[in-house]
This record gives C-alpha cells, sequence and structure tokens, in this order.
C-alpha cells in the first residue's frame, strides 16, 4: 500500500511515499480503509523530529475515517463495511490502518467519510480539555484562542452546543468573519483588539469561566485577567512559548484552577474511556448537525508536503485534510 513516512527530521520536504505492507488487525483491533486522515499539528513535530511512543508506525497521521475491512479477535461492536472515524496512534497517512476498536466512533448518517477524517482529533481533545477539565456547563462563558484551527472551530461548536456563551480569537478580518458567522457572542482580532478589554466589555466586568488556550506565554497571564472568580484555565498548547510567569495573587484572589493535557501519551484505557464519553455526548451533536467539522482544504496523499505547509503558514480556517478517494 501507499503510505507516507518522515524520511529524516526536517521540513515538509522531508515527507516522503513509500510502500508499505498492508497491516493485519491484532485482538482487540480493526483494519481500515482510508478514505481521509486529518493533518494535525503533532503530526509537523513528528516530522520535525519530536519521538514517537516505542511501538509505534513511522507513518504519520493520528486521525483517519474509513471503511472497516478485516476485523482482529475478540472484537466487538463493528462489523465489515461499518463506516468508522478512528484516533490512531500513528499510520492514518496510508491507503489503510489498523485501529484499537474501542478507539473507534461510527460516522453518523449524513456526515462524510471524507469530513469524518477531520473529527477524532478535535473531538477527544474538545471534550476532554473543555468539558471533563474546563467543567464547561451550560450558562458558562468561554473564551476561545485560536478558534480558527480545526480543534478551536470544533470547540467554538461544541460549547454552542453545550449552551455556553462563546468569545473567541483569530487572527485576521476572514477568520474573524467566519467565527462571527457562527453567531457567537464575540470574535476578536487578536492583530487588532486586545482580547481582555474586550472579554470584559462583554461580561459587564465579569469575566469569563473558561479559558481554552493553545498560545501558551505571554497570553497565560492575560487570561488569568480575563477569567472570572472560580475560573478554569486550559492549556492544550504553548505556541508562543512553554515557560511562564503567573502572579500567584491574581490566582489565588480569583481561585482560578489551571490544568492542561497532551492526547498521544495517554493510556489505551484513557482513550477508550473518552471514545465511551464521545459516543454518549459529542456523537449526537454530530448526528444532528449541530456540530460539524470546518474544513479548509482537501488534498489527495501524494501531497502531504502541500498540507504541511498549509498548517505552517497558518493560513487554515478549520481542518486540512488527506484523502484517499476510498
Amino acid at each position: 500500500m501507499n503510505a507516507v513516512i518522515a524520511r529524516e527530521p526536517g521540513g515538509p520536504d522531508v515527507l516522503q511515499w513509500v510502500q508499505r505492507s498492508v497491516p493485519t488487525p491484532q485482538a482487540g483491533e480493526v483494519l481500515i480503509r482510508v478514505a481521509a486522515a486529518g493533518v494535525n499539528r503533532p503530526d509537523l513535530m513528528q516530522r520535525s523530529g519530536m519521538p514517537i511512543p516505542p511501538g509505534s508506525t513511522d507513518v504519520l497521521g493520528l486521525e483517519a475515517a474509513g471503511t472497516v475491512v478485516a476485523l482482529g479477535a475478540g472484537v466487538e461492536g463493528f462489523a465489515l463495511g461499518d463506516r468508522v472515524m478512528a484516533l490512531l496512534n500513528g499510520g492514518g497517512y496510508a491507503e489503510y490502518c489498523v485501529a484499537i476498536a474501542a478507539h473507534c466512533l461510527p460516522v453518523p448518517v449524513g456526515l462524510s467519510l471524507q469530513s469524518a477524517g477531520g473529527v477524532p482529533e478535535a473531538a477527544f481533545t474538545v471534550w476532554h480539555n473543555l468539558f471533563e477539565l474546563g467543567r464547561l456547563h451550560a450558562g458558562d462563558s468561554v473564551l476561545i484562542h485560536g478558534a480558527a484551527s480545526g480543534v478551536g472551530s470544533f470547540a467554538v461548536q461544541c460549547a454552542q452546543a453545550a449552551g455556553a456563551q462563546v468569545i473567541a480569537t483569530a487572527g485576521g478580518a476572514h477568520k474573524v468573519a467566519m467565527l462571527q458567522a457562527m453567531g457567537i457572542l464575540r470574535a476578536v482580532d487578536r492583530y487588532q483588539e486586545d482580547f481582555v478589554q474586550v472579554v470584559h466589555a462583554c461580561t459587564e466586568g465579569r469575566g469569563v469561566d473558561v479559558v481554552l488556550d493553545n498560545v501558551g506565554g505571554p497570553y497565560v497571564a492575560r487570561n488569568l485577567q480575563a477569567m472570572a472568580m472560580g475560573g478554569r484555565h486550559v492549556s492544550l498548547s504553548f505556541l508562543q512559548g512553554a515557560k511562564i510567569e503567573l502572579d500567584l495573587q491574581t490566582l489565588m484572589r480569583k481561585g482560578l484552577s489551571l490544568s492542561s493535557s497532551t492526547l498521544r501519551p495517554k493510556s489505551l484505557e484513557e482513550k477508550s474511556r473518552l471514545a465511551a464519553c464521545i459516543r454518549e455526548r459529542l456523537l449526537p451533536w454530530l448526528a444532528s448537525g449541530d456540530v460539524s467539522p470546518v474544513i479548509y482544504a482537501q488534498l489527495p496523499l501524494q501531497q502531504a508536503a502541500e498540507a504541511h505547509r498549509m498548517l505552517e503558514a497558518n493560513a487554515n480556517i478549520g481542518k486540512v485534510l488527506l484523502t484517499l478517494g476510498a
């Protein structure tokens, strides 16, 4: 089968088209004929030389959607021909991939297999961070940074579906216009406006209950200024730096909590637990159309390097997908 690897650490040009044997599903796994694979920032980090978990394939890709074509021993709940979308530990940039059955989700009727390829990474990330760590509930207000990204735009929709008020930041008028068209309370152009001032204006000085931050660095201290008493701050990434300075007085006076997580190192059992929660809570929103992945571009697998360049340029509004026509 055709697959994509990074032949050495480096830029997008190190991505290489290779031939590999079709993998065999082991006990508890399914084999998927891939229709589409999502492109995510951890893929860029792996390509640049970040170590991958022991035992993982060198084929890139942490999410995919397609059709089940083989079952490993003991698999229950899935059958040959089922349309599934799966969180992977690698292997999505290929014509076929294996996935742990407990990490697969059924693709709702009305959602194409290509679009479904952009769901798993966002769904697992948003459910755990926004709803479990951030404890977002109906009536809460939430500030979502990087909201025009694949995960960000998915988080915006999930927060709205849950009955929360959303303030979101993005860079540039076209991204802000897209967010505002989604019906959120306020979209903030990070190039033109101070999000702390906007938050206080929108909340009559109270601040937001939850912050979902993928920027890190100096944003964190400003986020604390924008938060309400008892607010919850969740870090997804640190594009502007992993080391920060915090004013503990602000943290203690407001009774704020800070948490964070990253998905790939989580145990298989924890990912299975998250998948079960997503089936129950998020899939109905996808089935109803209240939540739908925002797709920026669909490129053939051979153009994986171009897909990586799109993400690195931060030009995308929503997900970038690699498709195989399955």
